[in-house]
């Protein structure tokens, strides 16, 4: 990620401008405290600023966190180009996995690249190793316990990856100038104490009733639901995650903040230990990382009726891929049927505090392999359900990755190589589960209707005019079509 001109720097921290929010950092060397561009405190000197492109590049300088500000919610970025993607997916696995101590040749192992070129990549996009990067992370993660739970300080420890007490305490100490009891002493205490919440950032307008309005109308029933909360919707789910060769299982919900630019997600006690995971899960479904300007200064009139329109992601490749393959050729309201009863059958029974969500969307684990008989009953016909248990298989045995930021060609082609799966359904994966932003699913009926075209090739032309945001400009035609299938 390019680091803006030292001036630029300056003249959007003094305007406090919200373009710059989440793409440069702000270290002040006369008091050590690094700042998000948009922070309230007395603007310092501008011979006293150093600019950073990440957070973690500012801490590791020996900058401290601002206690105003929070850096840590500054909002995301979206990837375009291939370094980038690779950069972004390397740190997302990082993220995932907080408590896992292996080397980075693995990771970079993972992502297709040697450990040479993701340090170099690691440097152009965040301005440290990815060994840095991950303490740093950690660190972070381990101060919004301190601030935004009651979690004890042990397991706060554990849940941000530190292998002991000790070792925490004074890495914390190292790198924040003070204790973490201290910081836990000064959190304020405030609203229900059973509840613990988080904050995510994201870049203003956000379209948040279309947003859970989308989400709502493909609800799988016992999965999740938009619920009228205060008079915002608010968007509840039941989370699987694997962590330490076992199954988490819990709920969150998430609700717009009215007086910032953040959601505020309520997160179920048993998820904690992997609320790191939980919350990079959440950005990439309701799309933070987006910066509708950017988009919207492409997209020109199409995006001028809906501004802040963002593209639904995944919290889970397979449930989008099951999802997808459901939805062929049928109607929104079809499919989500058809996914209840696939639940239903193969998703795991979960308590939470809501009589509407009941079950965990199955693991791939549970579906590859079967039988077509596990699926008699189900309205889901036998060629569907072939492509349901190829899909689960490829997944399972890691011939197939649907994280986000995969690698958009090589996925493509091996969704291809299933049975049961054409380019609009591997296209509408990508869209969704890799977040792919330039995607256009090929022959979609509400984009040919929209753009009154019958030919698949004059449909790809008009398109031309919108990239690298497609998948955005995709969705805006799908919402001039009232009541389009997907």
């Amino acid at each position: 990620m390019n680091l803006p001109a030292p001036d630029i720097c300056y003249q959007a921290l003094l305007s406090r401008d919200l373009r710059f929010d989440g793409r440069f950092f702000v270290g002040v060397r006369s008091t050590g405290i690094y700042c998000r561009p948009i922070c309230r405190v007395r603007t310092p000197k501008r011979e006293n600023c150093s600019y950073f492109v990440s957070a973690e590049a500012a801490e590791h300088a020996g900058f401290r966190p601002c206690l105003r500000c929070r850096p840590e919610h500054a909002p995301g970025t979206a990837p375009i180009d291939a370094g980038a993607r690779l950069a972004r997916a390397a740190a997302e696995r990082i993220e995932r996995e907080l408590a896992d101590d292996a080397p980075m040749r693995l990771l970079a192992n993972r992502i297709g690249v040697s450990e040479r070129h993701l340090r170099r990549l690691f440097a152009d996009e965040f301005g440290v190793t990815p060994l840095a990067y991950r303490t740093s992370r950690r660190l972070q993660l381990a101060r919004r316990l301190l601030t935004e739970s009651a979690m004890p300080i042990g397991e706060v420890a554990l849940a941000s990856g530190f292998g002991s007490l000790r070792s925490f305490n004074r890495r914390f100490a190292q790198s924040y100038g003070q204790a973490p009891g201290a910081v836990r002493l000064r959190a304020p205490r405030a609203g229900d104490q059973d509840e613990v919440r988080f904050r995510l950032g994201f870049r203003p307008p956000l379209d948040w009733r279309r947003l859970t309005d989308f989400l709502a109308r493909r609800a799988i029933p016992g999965v999740e639901y938009v619920a009228d909360d205060r008079g915002d919707p608010s968007y509840r789910r039941v989370l699987r995650i694997s962590h330490d060769s076992r199954q988490r299982v819990g709920w969150v919900a998430v609700r717009p903040d009215r007086r910032s630019a953040t959601l505020l997600v309520t997160v179920d006690e048993c998820l904690l230990p992997v609320v790191a995971t939980v919350l990079a899960r959440l950005r990439r479904l309701l799309d933070l990382a987006c910066d509708p300007a950017e988009v919207a200064a492409v997209l020109g009139e199409l995006a001028a009726a809906r501004p802040g329109l963002r593209v639904p992601g995944a919290v889970d490749g397979f449930e989008i891929g099951v999802r997808a393959i459901l939805g062929q050729q049928v109607s929104v309201a079809a499919a989500r049927t058809l996914a209840a009863r696939f639940v239903e059958r193969f998703g795991q029974a979960v308590e939470t505090p809501w009589l509407q969500l009941t079950r965990a969307f199955p693991a791939a684990a549970a579906v590859a392999g079967r039988a077509p008989e596990a699926f008699a009953g189900l309205g889901i016909m036998p060629a569907r359900a072939r492509a349901l248990v190829a899909l689960a298989t490829a997944i399972g045995d890691g011939s197939l990755d649907l994280d986000a930021m995969a690698p958009v060609a090589a996925t493509r082609a091996r969704l291809l190589a299933l049975p049961g799966i054409g380019p609009w359904t591997a296209d509408y994966i990508l869209m969704r589960a890799a977040s792919w932003p330039d995607a256009l699913p090929e022959g979609d009926v509400g984009v040919h209707r929209a753009l009154g075209e019958d030919s698949r090739s004059a449909v790809r032309q008009r398109m031309e005019a919108w990239r690298p945001w497609r998948s955005y400009a995709v969705l805006h035609l799908w919402m001039q079509q009232e009541g389009a299938d997907e």
